[in-house]
């Protein structure tokens, strides 16, 4: 007898894990996180567990409640951690070119009113504002694909929009 597939959506959300991209900084970050949370912080943890453990009955016992429940905590961690290097894209700076903005580039932009900027844009996961860009904010989204002397009009979150001229691409990765 054949069962009818699982929703769409459901089936969907849990197989399309959305691509991370990731510098091969960013990469080994990931990587050594990972390893201080399965070596050192497990450690921890299960210390704790076991200390709270003789302190009698673990039913009215918040110093247990507590190290299981960070216990759980590291577990989530760990697995989002796994789940980001399994789904990892990594950038090469070998393969970077300057014709056009992509992930991993530095861009310096001049605005309307003549201040000068510049950006580096990478993953969502190595963001770090001003100076790291998401190619998923408004800014990164707006400048990838654009070339140099290319004016790009950004739509900025509080409804505003203001206009960038791309003056010069470079590699922002080692």
């Amino acid at each position: 007898m054949l069962r009818d597939p699982p929703d769409p959506a459901i089936r969907a959300g849990a197989i399309m894990q959305k691509d991370v991209i990731l510098t091969p900084e960013g990469l080994q970050k990931l990587k050594d996180e990972l390893e201080h949370l399965q070596t050192d912080k497990r450690r921890e943890v299960a210390e704790r567990i076991k200390e709270a453990r003789e302190f009698g009955d673990i039913s009215e016992n918040s110093e247990y409640d507590d190290a299981k429940n960070e216990q759980a905590m590291l577990e989530q961690r760990i697995a989002q951690l796994e789940e980001r290097l399994r789904a990892a894209t990594v950038i090469d700076a070998k393969e970077l070119g300057t014709d056009q903005v992509r992930v991993g580039s530095e861009v310096h932009v001049q605005d309307e009113k003549g201040k000068k900027q510049t950006f580096t844009i990478v993953g969502s996961a190595e963001a770090k504002p001003p100076e790291r860009l998401s190619n998923e904010s408004p800014v990164g989204k707006a400048l990838l694909g654009h070339k140099k002397g290319e004016t790009v009009e950004v739509s900025l979150p509080n409804g505003s929009k203001r206009s960038l001229k791309i003056t010069k691409i470079g590699v922002g990765l080692q």
